[in-house]
């Protein structure tokens, strides 16, 4: 038993350790501005290129019930192995972010019955500070939780409700706009997207509408930690953010639009969604 709370002790405090130095990846933007990971850069500055990768190992041991704590199920498997790239060509404001993944749970292959490598594969073009747009695969503005990358997730995985509501991934075009009424900050988010989510044979004539607004009364977050579940920065002072939206997919092909198994005939979908966090 010692041995046991001596091992879990040094996985939670090197977990901890890997949370606190692991590259951001906030918001849907990408990730150019960190520069950490394997990089180049050519000496006029007129390209650059990062190469990351991450992965998360799961070792779990179910119960066979609440009054029977020996073991029935052993759920060991390397959950998510990915490969992230971010760069820019001529200058920053015309970007790209490709993310690959090759753990089986992580490229849908349960729904779709082969393995789908490709998650993120976009080009984004930042207009000035406050307004950008991209065109490829990416997140969709829907839910935050969603939206919060994987490494900055409170626990293991998303929420249950977040696994039946959510929109995931889709190819299409996007705009992105922010800024601030005196202190209160705000969002907005939209996008026109296949509606088939990751990397599909064919689309129908349908198409996915979306959209999303925040609003931060307070003010911003510290280094946007709005899109992070876990409180880092230690917020001197009360944050919150409120978000909303809607998504509207015409002719969905898949149970939970972008997501699911195949449907026996198309149908319309739409899903509403409110969230909000709070830190102090």
């Amino acid at each position: 038993m010692k041995k046991l709370q001596t091992f879990l002790l040094f996985f939670i405090l090197f977990a901890s350790a890997e949370k606190l130095v692991a590259q951001s990846e906030l918001d849907e933007k990408p990730s150019i501005f960190k520069f950490k990971g394997l990089q180049y850069a050519t000496k006029d500055s007129s390209f650059y290129i990062n190469f990351r990768f991450r992965m998360q190992n799961r070792l779990g041991l179910h119960s066979v019930s609440g009054n029977n704590l020996g073991v029935d199920k052993v759920d060991a498997m390397v959950r998510r192995l990915r490969w992230r790239i971010d760069g820019f060509i001529l200058n920053p404001n015309l970007a790209y972010s490709i993310q690959l993944s090759f753990a089986r749970q992580d490229t849908d292959f349960e729904n779709t019955g082969f393995t789908n490598i490709i998650r993120d594969a976009v080009i984004f073009y930042r207009f000035n500070d406050k307004f950008y747009m991209s065109l490829g695969q990416n997140k969709l503005p829907g839910n935050r939780q969603r939206v919060v990358s994987s490494g900055h997730l409170q626990f293991a995985d998303r929420s249950i409700v977040n696994s039946t509501f959510t929109l995931d991934r889709d190819f299409g075009i996007k705009a992105y706009y922010e800024d601030n009424f005196g202190k209160m900050g705000f969002r907005l988010k939209g996008a026109i997207s296949t509606g088939e989510g990751r990397s599909v044979n064919f689309s129908n004539n349908g198409l996915a509408y979306t959209t999303r607004m925040e609003i931060l009364p307070m003010g911003n977050f510290t280094n946007s930690g709005d899109y992070s579940e876990g409180d880092l920065e230690r917020e001197p002072t009360p944050k919150v953010s409120f978000g909303g939206g809607a998504s509207y997919n015409h002719k969905a092909q898949k149970t939970g639009g972008q997501l699911g198994k195949n449907l026996y005939e198309e149908r319309n979908f739409s899903v509403y969604f409110f969230d909000y966090i709070f830190k102090y």
